[in-house]
């Protein structure tokens, strides 16, 4: 790449001080944030991070995953750095890192996980382990941080009250008579989310990420019992919107903006995590190899796993992955505990796609 392709700049929020010492509040509960360290070494990262002057974040458009409330929230907490980011996607934006390995003009790089793995092996990331990194599950990370989860997109049922009479709980329930005609989900072939959701029937029917069929052969069930009305290409988000789609098997995060951010729409859409098994499908993030500003990267990094940056992501509907954080009650209300949730494996969810492309294609189309 012959120039850099921000989108834009970050605004600087002003900010009132930043130290090691406790203001004189009257409980631990009134502690202003800003003036006490994340974490042991904060404020030496932030000096040395305050002479590189900037960071830049690819893949991280501020619309999604709610991105500009970080981007907010950093440039107040580390007045000094100017935050550019971009929107590329997951593996554009692995292209974009090879393409530009001579003359690194990314610090960090996010993506679908499976696109993180792509990045370690061309060789465009370096090891870093932020905090919160040892709490993550093993799937969740590369063991040398080469890429790690910031957040996950879990398996729901996303289901239009006005269309639906009562609202289907398990995956078992899918298959009874009264959501004839009634489900949309991601062809698999052509569709991650689509993957994601063969993998949670897998583990649903007893299944799992090594053994898929199980899954397949539900889903055929499934249409074979006509409750499917077809499956789509994209993110159906809009037909969804407009009335068209009774239940969509996708991503919680998809049903949850419907419900608390369109309007009228929050006594209209139910979010449901399937009581057998679903799959948290992880999205995680790199410091960029020879990057312009490392310092400013790592910061970066560190913020995002913090307890600011985790939360931020809860109040956009993705499922924080560092799970010792604790989330507002407002948030947790939104998004209970699924235990039932099971980390996807995206290396080897990667290895069975074509058998996955094969079972479906026989279970449901015949062929």
């Amino acid at each position: 790449m012959k120039r850099r392709r921000f989108v834009q700049s970050a605004a600087l929020v002003p900010f009132a001080g930043f130290g090691t010492t406790v203001s004189t509040a009257a409980s631990t509960s009134d502690i202003v944030w800003e003036k006490v360290q994340l974490y042991p070494g904060e404020l030496a990262l932030y000096e040395a991070a305050r002479k590189e002057s900037e960071v830049v974040s690819w893949d991280t458009g501020p619309t999604w995953a709610n991105w500009k409330a970080l981007f907010d929230a950093f440039n107040k907490r580390y007045p000094g750095i100017k935050l550019h980011y971009n929107d590329l996607g997951s593996a554009a934006t692995v292209t974009a890192l090879n393409k530009s390995r001579r003359r690194p003009q990314a610090d960090t790089a996010y993506y679908f996980a499976a696109s993180a793995v792509d990045a370690v092996k061309q060789g465009v990331v370096a090891p870093f382990k932020p905090i919160h990194f040892d709490t993550l599950p093993e799937v969740f990370r590369d063991p040398e941080g080469k890429w790690f989860t910031i957040h996950t997109l879990n398996v729901a049922f996303i289901v239009n009250k006005k269309l639906v009479r009562n609202t289907p709980t398990s995956w078992a329930d899918l298959l009874k008579p009264e959501y004839k005609n009634s489900i949309v989900y991601l062809d698999p072939r052509s569709a991650g989310v689509g993957q994601v959701v063969a993998f949670a029937t897998a583990y649903a029917n007893g299944g799992s990420v090594d053994d898929v069929k199980p899954g397949i052969d539900y889903l055929g069930k499934l249409h074979a019992a006509g409750n499917v009305i077809r499956t789509e290409g994209t993110t159906p988000y809009s037909k969804f919107m407009k009335g068209e789609i009774p239940i969509w098997i996708g991503y919680e995060n998809d049903g949850l903006k419907a419900k608390y951010t369109e309007k009228g729409m929050t006594d209209v859409v139910d979010v449901v995590i399937p009581k057998e098994a679903s799959v948290a499908a992880p999205y995680g993030i790199s410091l960029v190899k020879n990057g312009p500003h490392p310092n400013a990267g790592k910061l970066w990094l560190n913020f995002i796993m913090s307890e600011i940056g985790q939360q931020l992501f809860a109040k956009g509907f993705v499922r924080p992955s560092v799970k010792s954080i604790s989330l507002p009650p407002d948030i947790q209300q939104k998004m209970p505990d699924a235990p039932q949730t099971r980390p996807l494996d995206v290396i080897k969810a990667s290895a069975r796609k074509s058998e996955v492309d094969r079972l479906w294609a026989k279970a449901v189309l015949k062929n």
